[in-house]
């Protein structure tokens, strides 16, 4: 384990599903402990499976707005996490005028999935749980 940043900013493609996912679960056990924020690529729109895995272990995602990192001081974080290789490339471009840790975590799409509803959450859920592990792991155990 790492040291445990001031801040931290989650990345991936449209700031819809894994970033803020990522960002809910590490506010839930980090959030008194430090800042955290996530952003996309690009513009992106609420996804309701995510509001409703997070919904299912009492985190309300539904006030989430997607961003994109344009609209984010990326110099203001200590560490970025990006989750998609879009993510990383446009983070790597930052870090020419930006100074901030940077981490890859590759990171599966459930959106991508097809399938009925049941399977698309199982798809969601396991997303969900493999963050809950990676940040746990990442910024150790909880206050």
């Amino acid at each position: 384990m790492a040291r445990r940043p001031a801040s931290v900013l989650f990345a991936c493609n449209r700031n819809a599903v894994r970033s803020p996912i990522a960002e809910a679960i590490a506010k839930r056990f980090y959030g008194s402990q430090m800042f955290v924020d996530s952003a996309g690529v690009l513009p992106g729109e609420p996804d309701a499976l995510a509001i409703a895995v997070l919904a299912e272990i009492g985190i309300d995602l539904s006030r989430q707005r997607p961003k994109t990192l344009a609209e984010i001081e990326s110099d203001a974080f200590d560490l970025v996490v990006t989750l998609t290789p879009e993510a990383q490339h446009r983070v790597m471009e930052l870090t020419r005028t930006s100074a901030f840790e940077m981490e890859y975590w590759p990171t599966y799409d459930p959106a991508v999935g097809e399938g009925p509803r049941d399977a698309l959450l199982d798809a969601y859920r396991l997303l969900r749980d493999d963050l809950i592990r990676r940040v746990h792991h990442r910024f150790g155990q909880p206050p």
